[in-house]
């Protein structure tokens, strides 16, 4: 959801890719996935026109893996966050958008400091581990070499850089560099997708202007 804000990730996307393809937003925050699974078939149906889309991107990990025991509303055992994202991978399919099409993304990791602070200033105490996120990223991992798509894995990536509480905002939602990281590691699994992708409509210094049908019909 926060990835369209003013420097978010899905911003920059559309920004790139403006008069080639349509970015459309379908993040919710504070979903799981045994709740996207569920709406899936709302958001993406086959009158959507799966011959249309030339990618969808699956971002699910870090409410899944929040403790059981310090927030069970949004926490999904590592074993179903796995078999939901094959469920939806597999609805994907049924709607005739293929595994080369599907993308997952893996969580990011969780600066545990920082994001105890925010717990705490809401009364609650520490709801996620870094090492827990850590092996729902892997299962990610494990899930699309299993069916076949790529992964972006955000988990891992971002700690290569040992301090990688700049990518985090509050310790679990990105930053600007944190959506900037994300929209160039994710533009390098689109790219070869979409680099073949023409031009929507001709440059407005092309048409004719005396005859503009003939530039634009």
């Amino acid at each position: 959801q926060f990835s369209f804000q003013e420097n978010g990730w899905g911003a920059s996307l559309a920004e790139r890719l403006v008069r080639k393809c349509d970015v459309v937003n379908r993040g919710l925050s504070g979903y799981n996935t045994r709740w996207a699974k569920l709406i899936l078939p709302r958001l993406i149906s086959k009158s959507t026109g799966a011959e249309s889309t030339v990618a969808v991107t699956i971002f699910f990990g870090a409410n899944d893996s929040a403790l059981k025991d310090l927030n069970p509303k949004q926490h999904v055992p590592l074993e179903e966050y796995a078999a939901n994202l094959k469920s939806m991978i597999q609805y994907l399919k049924s709607v005739d958008i293929t595994e080369d099409r599907i993308i997952l993304i893996t969580p990011p990791p969780l600066q545990e400091s920082a994001w105890e602070k925010e717990c705490l200033a809401k009364g609650d105490k520490l709801n996620r581990r870094n090492a827990t996120t850590g092996e729902y990223a892997q299962a990610c991992v494990q899930v699309a070499r299993d069916c076949g798509t790529d992964v972006l894995d955000l988990w891992t990536l971002m700690q290569k850089n040992q301090d990688f509480s700049s990518y985090l905002s509050d310790g679990l939602h990105l930053s600007t560099k944190g959506n900037s990281f994300l929209a160039a590691q994710l533009w390098s699994c689109l790219d070869k997708k979409l680099s073949a992708l023409p031009s929507l409509l001709p440059y407005w210094r092309d048409v004719d202007h005396t005859n503009p049908e003939a530039s634009l019909l």
